[in-house]
């Protein structure tokens, strides 16, 4: 079977190729938008873009005494604006040259096609709404310019995981820590080298390198909760020796899906610094700062989601994949906002289709996990409205 009879025998999959095939890179959507608001149209669906030029989409409830739910994926891709042409290799839909840009549409596929199946159906539902985001892939600006406020929703599913059936419910935060270290003196390498006054920033950066924590710092159940990892360390210029450097810098990742603990790790590097400074006081003079990227994104007690999801999984045959990634999403973002109605999100980042080499042109989407992914979708909705 080749990608054009793949396409004529099913919706779901011509859809997902509809939009692969029109490119978006990151604040590059226009045409993309274009297609789904036309896709809305001809569906009857009602959609509205925010002033960033996201795309929110409401099938309205049936039944107002049902909770609506929130799906959301996000529309730029790694790429560039080159064509695309979507060809099937086996069980795989593949790009000719370049990225797939399965990333987030299988998402975004998905999310639209429920919408459209729903608005025809009978089910009686408390309602679906769609957010549709750009800049995902860059610095998360769609996400950050969206108007919490007009979403109903309380619980929201970021379909933008890489596998079929996993389901995430917490991920780490992204904070920068810059730790920076002055000797008051410098000098010449040779004719200051005995001074005792005099301390090389250099060596100083790398003593403060080996107390300071490397890697995992604390783990739950076999899963990464937070870690430290160094990205550089600097002083001086490789080509001159004949120097006693004066400033030393190095970098840290801090990835923490636990606030309390990336505090803990905080408060530890703090602890270093100060020790540091009371032993070469008058010497050397050091300090740690931070910087968060991306909040946390905070496991809740609510079991609620996690259980309808294994249940509804199990039910199609789909092997349920329920933890935590160390890593960040649009989940964290959600996690850290209200809705209408003034209650805290409780977002989840839910896998619908299983995505290989994302990011590269060698990336490629398993359709008929894309169609399971479906069913997941459609059986998971009925639970959570019976």
């Amino acid at each position: 079977m080749d990608i054009a009879t793949l396409r004529k025998e099913n919706e779901l999959i011509d859809l997902f190729c509809n939009l692969a095939e029109i490119p978006s890179p990151s604040m590059q959507e226009e045409n993309l938008i274009n297609w789904i608001t036309e896709y809305c149209k001809t569906n009857n669906l009602d959609y509205e873009l925010d002033d960033y030029k996201n795309v929110y989409i409401r099938v309205r409830a049936t039944d107002e005494t049902k909770q609506p739910i929130l799906l959301s994926a996000h529309m730029d891709v790694i790429g560039d604006n080159s064509p695309v042409k979507v060809y099937l290799d086996g069980d795989f839909i593949r790009a000719e040259g370049r990225t797939l840009g399965a990333d987030d549409k299988a998402g975004v596929a998905n999310a639209l096609y429920f919408a459209q199946k729903l608005k025809n159906s009978n089910l009686k539902h408390g309602g679906v709404e769609l957010m549709f985001t750009r800049d995902e892939e860059s610095t998360m600006s769609g996400i950050k310019n969206v108007d919490f406020s007009k979403i109903k929703s309380k619980y929201v599913l970021v379909l933008d995981s890489d596998s079929l059936g996993q389901l995430m419910t917490s991920g780490a935060s992204y904070t920068l820590a810059k730790v920076e270290v002055n000797s008051f003196k410098g000098g010449h390498s040779g004719i200051d080298i005995g001074d005792k006054t005099r301390e090389n920033a250099a060596k100083l950066i790398a003593d403060i390198v080996a107390e300071f924590p490397q890697g995992v710092f604390y783990s739950e159940n076999g899963q990464v909760v937070t870690s430290c990892n160094i990205g550089s360390i600097t002083s001086g210029d490789l080509d001159v020796t004949n120097v006693i450097n004066t400033h030393g810098e190095a970098t840290y990742s801090i990835r923490s899906s636990n606030k309390q603990k990336e505090e803990e790790l905080k408060r530890l590097m703090e602890f270093l610094i100060n020790d540091f400074n009371k032993e070469y006081a008058g010497i050397a003079q050091a300090n740690v700062t931070f910087k968060e990227h991306m909040p946390a994104f905070e496991k809740v007690e609510d079991e609620y989601i996690p259980i309808l999801f294994e249940t509804a999984a199990q039910k199609e045959g789909i092997p349920p994949e329920i933890s935590s990634f160390h890593a960040g999403a649009e989940t964290h973002i959600y996690a850290n906002k209200t809705n209408a109605n003034g209650e805290k999100f409780v977002p989840y980042l839910v896998g619908l289709a299983s995505v290989s080499n994302m990011h590269s042109a060698e990336e490629y989407l398993d359709y008929k996990t894309m169609i399971l992914g479906q069913k997941l979708l459609q059986t998971f909705f009925t639970a959570y409205n019976s």
